[in-house]
C-alpha cells in the first residue's frame, strides 16, 4: 500500500507545483496531481495534505563534523543526526578529521562504520581523508565505499590530520585522478596568514576584536591557494571542490577555469552567506570560523555567485566543540575572548535551512534554488544524486514539510545537537522544519524527534 503527500508547493527539479507525492516501501513511485491519484494502479492507503506548507527534498550536507568516535564528547552521531532531521536535512556526509581514527585508512573508516551502527536518524556517509603520507590508501579507501577526499592546505587545529603540502598532494593526485572521485580542499596558504599574524603580534594588536582576526587570515590566503588548487587541476584533471569559500574575490579566478572547462565545483556556508564581519563585536568568540566571516559587501557578492552559478552549493560546515572551548579559561582578565585562543567553528545543522530561507526571501531567490543549492547539488557531489536530493519517483522518500511564511526566534530548545551554543541565538528567522521523511519513515515533527534511529550509511551505485 501506498501513501500520497499533497502540497500546494512541492519543490521539483523542474519547479514548484501543486501535487501529490506517492510513497511505498520507501521509494517514491509518483509524483502527479491530486486528480490523478484515482487513476493509479497503487492503491493509495493514507493521504496526507499540507495546504501551503511546501515539501522540499531532504536536505543533503556535505560539510559536517560529526566528531565521532573518538571526541563524541564534541558531538557524536546521535546528536548530530538528531540535529540533522530537526533541520530538515536526512543525508549528511562525516568529513574525515575530528574524530580518533581519523578516516585516513580503510581500518578507521570500518572504526567508523561500527560506531555509527543503530545511533543515525538520518542517513549517512564518510569522506575519506587525503594526507600528508596516506597515498597509498586513497585507491583502497575508495574501494571501501568514501565519495572522495579532503584534505588542508593549512594546519588543519587536530594534529591526527595532517596538512598535505604541495609535493605531498602531487603524490596523490594520479590515485584520486584514478578513482574518479573529487577531492575536497581547505583552501587556504599558510604563507598569508603566517606573514599577517606575525605583523599583528608585533603591533601587540588586540585579539579581542574580530577585526584582528579578520586581518590575520586575509583573503590572499585564500585565493593563493585557490589559483594552486585550478592549476593542479588543470594538469592532473582530477575533480576539485572548493569547500567553504568565504573570499568573494576568488570568484573571477573559478568561472575562468569553470569556462575553461575544468571539474570545478564550489560551495559556501550559511555563516559566510548571513553574516557580515563589522557586526561581529568585541570578544564573540562564537562567530570564528576557518576561513573567516568577512565584510557585507563581501557577502553580497557571495550571493551573486550563486546567483551566477559561481558557487553550486550551500553546506553547514556544522563544527561543534565543548562551549568551553569557545571561551577558553586565560590567566588574565583581558584575555578573555580572545579570538585567537578560541576553536573556530560553528555549529548550525538545525538552523541552517531558514537562515538561507531569510536570506533568499532578502534577496528574491525561491524555494526551488534552496531546493537546488541545499540537496540535488550536494548529492550530485556525494555520488548520490540517484538516490537522494530531489522528489521524482525512483528516489528514496526522503522530503521536508516546511513552512516558508512562518518565522521564529532561535532558542536552545530548537538546537538539538550536543552543545546548543550558537551565534544564531535570538535572531529571528523565516521558514520553520514542521516534519522530516526519511524514506518514508516520519523522523521529526513539530519539535520532536519521533522515531527511533532509521539512518543508515549511504554507498555509491
Amino acid at each position: 500500500m501506498a501513501q500520497a503527500y499533497l502540497s500546494n508547493r512541492v519543490v521539483t527539479p523542474t519547479g514548484t507545483v501543486a501535487a501529490a507525492v506517492v510513497v511505498e516501501a520507501g521509494k517514491i513511485v509518483a509524483v502527479c496531481a491530486k486528480d490523478e491519484l484515482a487513476g493509479l494502479a497503487t492503491p493509495i492507503d493514507r493521504t496526507m495534505a499540507f495546504g501551503d506548507r511546501a515539501i522540499l527534498p531532504g536536505l543533503v550536507d556535505t560539510h559536517v563534523h560529526i566528531n565521532e568516535p573518538g571526541r563524541t564528547e564534541w558531538e557524536g552521531f546521535y546528536t548530530a543526526t538528531r540535529a540533522a532531521a530537526a533541520g530538515g536535512y536526512t543525508t549528511l556526509i562525516d568529513m574525515p578529521l575530528n574524530c580518533l581514527p581519523e578516516t585516513t585508512t580503510v581500518a578507521a573508516l570500518e572504526v567508523k562504520r561500527a560506531a555509527a551502527r543503530g545511533q543515525t536518524f538520518v542517513d549517512w556517509m564518510s569522506w575519506g581523508g587525503a594526507v600528508a603520507d596516506n597515498q597509498q590508501h586513497i585507491l583502497p579507501l575508495a574501494m571501501a565505499g568514501v565519495p572522495g577526499f579532503k584534505c588542508f592546505l593549512i594546519y588543519p587545529g587536530c594534529d591526527g590530520f595532517t596538512m598535505i603540502d604541495q609535493q605531498q598532494l602531487e603524490a596523490s593526485l594520479p590515485a584520486i585522478a584514478e578513482s574518479g572521485l573529487p577531492l575536497l580542499v581547505h583552501a587556504e596558504l599558510a604563507g598569508p596568514i603566517d606573514e599577517a599574524t606575525a605583523a599583528l603580534r608585533s603591533a601587540n594588536a588586540d585579539w579581542r576584536k574580530y577585526a584582528t582576526y579578520l586581518a590575520s587570515r586575509p583573503d590572499e590566503a585564500e585565493i593563493d591557494a585557490i589559483r594552486l588548487m585550478i592549476r593542479l587541476c588543470r594538469e592532473y584533471k582530477f575533480r576539485l571542490h572548493i569547500v567553504h569559500l568565504a573570499t568573494s574575490q576568488a570568484l573571477d579566478d573559478i568561472a575562468a577555469a569553470r569556462a575553461e572547462g575544468l571539474p570545478i565545483t564550489v560551495e559556501s556556508c550559511p555563516h559566510y552567506l548571513h553574516f557580515a564581519a563589522e557586526e561581529i563585536g568585541d570578544g564573540a568568540t562564537l562567530f570564528k570560523c576557518a576561513p573567516p566571516i568577512r565584510s557585507g559587501a563581501n557577502c553580497d557578492q557571495l550571493w551573486q555567485g550563486l546567483s551566477d552559478g559561481v558557487i553550486d552549493m550551500i553546506v553547514t560546515d556544522h563544527s561543534p566543540c565543548p562551549p568551553e572551548m569557545k571561551r577558553p579559561a586565560v590567566q588574565k582578565p583581558e584575555d578573555e575572548g580572545r579570538l585567537d585562543l578560541a576553536w573556530g567553528g560553528i555549529a548550525s545543522l538545525s538552523v541552517a535551512l531558514p537562515v538561507i530561507w531569510t536570506e533568499c526571501q532578502k534577496r528574491g531567490f525561491s524555494l526551488d534554488d534552496l531546493a537546488r543549492w541545499m540537496s540535488s547539488a550536494p548529492a550530485s557531489l556525494a555520488g548520490i544524486g540517484d538516490q537522494a536530493g530531489a522528489i521524482l519517483p525512483g528516489r528514496d522518500a526522503n522530503f521536508t514539510v516546511f513552512d516558508p511564511d512562518a518565522s521564529f526566534t532561535v532558542t536552545t530548545d530548537a538546537l538539538h545537537y550536543r552543545h546548543p551554543v550558537s551565534p544564531y541565538l535570538g535572531e529571528q528567522l523565516y521558514g520553520v522544519v514542521h516534519a522530516t521523511y526519511l524514506r518514508g519513515y516520519l523522523v521529526f515533527q513539530d519539535g520532536v524527534i519521533t522515531d527511533t534511529p532509521q539512518g543508515r550509511e549511504l554507498t555509491l551505485s
